[in-house]
């Protein structure tokens, strides 16, 4: 993930002023919140959440045939 300089907030601001923080969020799609100056947290859109974790049958099947191939000679072993 790439971070914009512009996306950092601290965590006493983000506290005192969530609606600055969730605008942020609105325009660039994430924001970073820092705790003691070191990026702690992350906020994004809950749909970016969402569509991050999901995988059509094409995705699941391309990484199936990767890791069939790599690993053929165990998967043999094993079917033995």
């Amino acid at each position: 993930m790439k971070v914009n300089i512009n996306n950092l907030v601290s965590i006493s601001e983000a506290n005192q002023n969530f609606s600055k923080v969730a605008r942020l969020v609105d325009e660039n799609g994430a924001a970073v919140i820092l705790k003691n100056n070191v990026p702690r947290y992350v906020l994004i859109e809950y749909g970016q959440l969402i569509g991050g974790e999901t995988m059509d049958d094409e995705e699941v099947g391309e990484v199936a045939k990767k890791v069939l191939s790599k690993h053929m000679k165990a998967f043999e072993e094993l079917a033995k």
